[in-house]
């Protein structure tokens, strides 16, 4: 039987694109103390991995200077094939297991939003709720969202532009769904994105944009700001797919 999300999709009207924008704003005032915190805990955890990814450039970037006056010095040519490639794939799986992390803590700040806009009381921390309780789905969330992203880049980029609509969409329908498999979530991430590709296209760019305001702020703003993108996304699923009830999202959290 299929999910009975895919039916709300199917009977989801237009959302205001500028009533998203405007509820955006009031609820960003209210949680952008939270948002910086989850990015805050996202980089905590993820820089110690960028680190271990660019060990090895720190040793050629030594080298290159300590043989700066030699023109044909070459410091790749100090590695093996078989080093480069195992450097290669310890590179994508540091990078997917980092994606992992940043969806999962975003699918947490999905939480967050809900509760701020329906007044319900939120607990402190449990950003990795989602990590702890569905990592294996995530992985491979973030592996099929790889997969995609790298088939669009193959296609000359372009289709990029198409698919960051519905890849942008899987994970608040993730956050607010964990009980769907990858399949469905991509399934529905898809649908829905392809009914209102316009309006989050939009969302998207605009979103983006007003995020990178906290440049302004000699870049320390960027702290504050840059969870603002993914609000716009909570309430296009609020206006289309929308909550059966007011307790959902506490439900949701339970049953993770």
């Amino acid at each position: 039987m299929e999910p009975q999300i895919f039916q709300k999709i199917e009977a989801a009207k237009s959302p205001d694109f500028g009533a998203i924008l405007s509820k955006s704003f009031d609820l960003f005032k209210k949680i952008w103390v939270e948002g910086m915190l989850h990015l805050l805990v996202t980089m905590a955890v993820i820089l110690p991995l960028l680190v271990v990814i660019y060990i090895p450039f720190i040793t050629i970037m030594i080298k290159a200077n300590a043989n700066g006056g030699q023109p044909d010095f070459n410091p790749f040519l100090e590695y093996s094939v078989g080093w480069i490639a195992v450097y290669i794939v310890a590179f994508l799986v540091i990078m997917i297991l980092i994606q992992t992390i940043a969806y999962a803590i975003t699918a947490h700040f999905f939480q967050v939003c809900k509760k701020a806009d329906t007044g319900t009381p939120a607990e402190i921390g449990g950003y990795f709720v989602y990590l702890k309780n569905h990592f294996q789905k995530i992985l491979v969330l973030s592996l099929a969202v790889f997969g995609i992203t790298l088939l669009a880049a193959i296609l000359c980029y372009l289709p990029i532009f198409y698919v960051m609509v519905p890849l942008q969409l899987m994970f608040v329908i993730f956050a607010f769904n964990p009980q769907l498999s990858v399949s469905e979530i991509v399934k529905a991430g898809f649908k829905l994105g392809n009914r209102f590709w316009l309006i989050v296209f939009g969302l998207v760019i605009v979103s983006s944009l007003i995020a990178q305001l906290g440049i302004i702020l000699c870049g320390i703003g960027l702290l504050a700001t840059a969870f603002f993108t993914h609000i716009p996304m909570y309430y296009f699923y609020k206006e289309t797919i929308g909550f059966d009830e007011a307790t959902q999202g506490e439900t949701v959290v339970n049953s993770l």
